[in-house]
């Protein structure tokens, strides 16, 4: 009887009869029309739901927030970026639980939106399938290719006198071409590749790109939505829920298939808070146990020359996971959306020829070695752990003096007008998940390190997190973080800072017995608590450290 009421609204609604016998399938979409990310997904939604309703099942459709990372960077906004994650994840199982669906069919765009489309679903051990939107196509400039990261290095170059403004506005008005999520091994195809490893989307919805070069939605992606209800549909049938595909072992495939393809630093802090969903016993220390056997093999940009249309062009992710498990680096028994195995799947995947292409190296001759890209630090300025990304360069000792700023914006400033010389190491605090509150990504000051010919010379150390986009020797995620009292907050203007790769360590280089007595100070002294209000305040006050993923519970 209770039901009779929610039956009297869906009839409003336009349901028949015969329809509440059906499956309901939730579809969640992170939509907005201010970014390019995220602003086809509603076009793939109306193409998701008629299929739905064509194939016997009846659908709830809506959208969450999206936060644009271009368009808040380097400001305050930006604090809002990284806890639109979680929100977006509350919202998606607010919106599942409370409609009582049978599976979930969940899109994403913006870095943020996939990791989160994919939370929802494993918290409560739900049926349910992630589609990524596709990444945008590369712009080109002069007969060059370029995208946004080329935005914030021409600042860079434009401060320091390098070119004029008319080359600024030239590469404004051409980094972003059509729809879809920036192009490189950034953060959105980061995430979207390691979710495709861990099989909770379809082949090839990763590397399918969003649009034509003309700016129309791709027939690849078109053909994702339909082999994504086909996986969903498969899922219900068999009743395979996501912690049955979520194993311990699929993780260590996606952290591989990150490494392999040179990913984002925010790769590690997504792909810990995906396990803690999944109740998987996962922690930051596993990206070296994995690390150490994974050779750098995908040549994109940041620090690349190629974009995720080029991999398209030559098979694909499949293509790239076929060569890893072929030798011997994926676990190809763990189950996938499909119905199949990693190992079914990739059965009939035509090899990579590598003398005919230059995106993907072989694994006997590979761009980097292993532990060349992304290098889990300790060491006591991070106790509790830091990431490292150093891009396949051949550094592995930096050592130099501490340039030390309370924030973002005062680091910018000092980057802006020469205060930052050669040898120096910025460090930014008090920028991490409760201190910002938010976790701001620092791509702005990297990218002005790197415009300006700072980038091979200076080293960034912060207890915020890093830009997909950003390139260089950057440490990001120092735990525990300055506000919560870690060692960051004691760093003095020019302390020795010491970087060792092959120890794997980052230092303040000072005698131990002043390394504790600057700790007793601080922990004497009462924390200045900053005016928060709204969801920021209660963010701070919910949100964990980096080194287990900054998730809210």
């Amino acid at each position: 009887m209770k039901r009779q009421a929610a039956r009297s609204q869906l009839r409003a609604v336009g349901w028949k009869d015969e329809d509440f016998q059906k499956n309901l399938i939730l579809v969640g979409v992170p939509y907005s029309n201010a970014l390019p990310c995220n602003s086809h997904l509603r076009i793939l939604a109306a193409v998701a739901e008629k299929e739905i309703e064509k194939g016997g099942a009846k659908f709830v459709s809506f959208g969450t927030p999206v936060v644009s990372d271009a368009l808040t960077m380097g400001v305050t906004s930006m604090k809002y970026s990284l806890p639109s994650r979680d929100l977006i994840a509350d919202c998606i199982e607010t919106m599942n639980e409370a409609y009582c669906c049978d599976g979930m069919l969940t899109f994403s765009g913006c870095d943020k939106t996939i990791p989160a489309a994919l939370m929802a679903i494993a918290r409560n051990n739900s049926i349910g399938v992630t589609l990524y939107g596709g990444a945008i196509q590369m712009g080109t400039l002069d007969g060059k290719t370029i995208n946004i990261a080329t935005n914030y290095e021409t600042i860079g170059a434009y401060m320091a006198g390098k070119v004029g403004k008319e080359q600024l506005i030239k590469v404004e008005r051409c980094a972003c071409p059509t729809q879809g999520s920036c192009p490189g091994m950034f953060t959105a195809n980061t995430m979207s590749t390691a979710i495709e490893a861990l099989g909770m989307s379809v082949p090839y919805s990763s590397s399918n790109c969003a649009t034509t070069d003309k700016g129309e939605i791709s027939q690849q992606k078109l053909n994702d939505v339909t082999a994504s209800i086909a996986a969903l549909n498969t899922c219900l049938q068999k009743k395979i829920r996501s912690r049955d595909i979520m194993t311990k072992k699929a993780f260590e495939n996606a952290i591989t298939v990150m490494l392999a393809l040179g990913g984002s630093t925010n790769g590690v802090l997504h792909l810990l808070a995906l396990a803690k969903e999944a109740n998987v016993d996962l922690t930051i220390a596993d990206f070296n146990l994995v690390g150490k056997n994974v050779p750098l093999l995908g040549n994109f940009k940041p620090f690349g020359d190629y974009a995720m249309q080029d991999l398209q062009k030559h098979g694909g992710l499949p293509s790239v996971m076929r060569a890893l498990l072929d030798a011997g680096l994926l676990n190809g028994d763990c189950l996938t959306v499909t119905g199949k195995t990693v190992k079914e799947n990739l059965k009939d995947v035509k090899p990579i020829d590598f003398s005919a292409q230059k995106v993907i190296f072989p694994l006997n001759k590979p761009l980097a070695p292993p532990m060349h890209h992304i290098i889990v630090m300790r060491g006591n300025l991070a106790p509790e752990g830091a990431v490292m990304k150093v891009s396949g360069k051949e550094l592995r000792q930096f050592k130099g003096p501490a340039r030390v700023f309370d924030g973002e914006e005062a680091a910018v400033d000092a980057i802006m007008h020469g205060r930052v010389k050669k040898g120096d190491v910025v460090v930014i605090r008090n920028e991490g998940p409760k201190g910002g509150p938010g976790m701001r990504e620092m791509l702005y000051p990297s990218n002005l390190l790197v415009g300006m010919g700072l980038g091979d010379h200076c080293a960034l150390v912060t207890d915020g997190r890093f830009s997909g986009a950003t390139h260089g020797i950057m440490i990001g995620h120092v735990t525990p973080e300055a506000y919560s009292g870690g060692p960051l907050a004691i760093v003095q203007e020019n302390d020795p800072i010491s970087i060792d790769l092959d120890k794997q360590v980052v230092d303040l280089a000072i005698p131990e017995k002043d390394h504790k007595a600057r700790l007793a100070e601080l922990a004497k002294k009462p924390r200045k608590e900053e005016e928060q209000s709204g969801y920021l305040l209660k963010y701070r006050r919910q949100v964990q450290s980096a080194s287990v993923g900054a998730v809210t519970w």
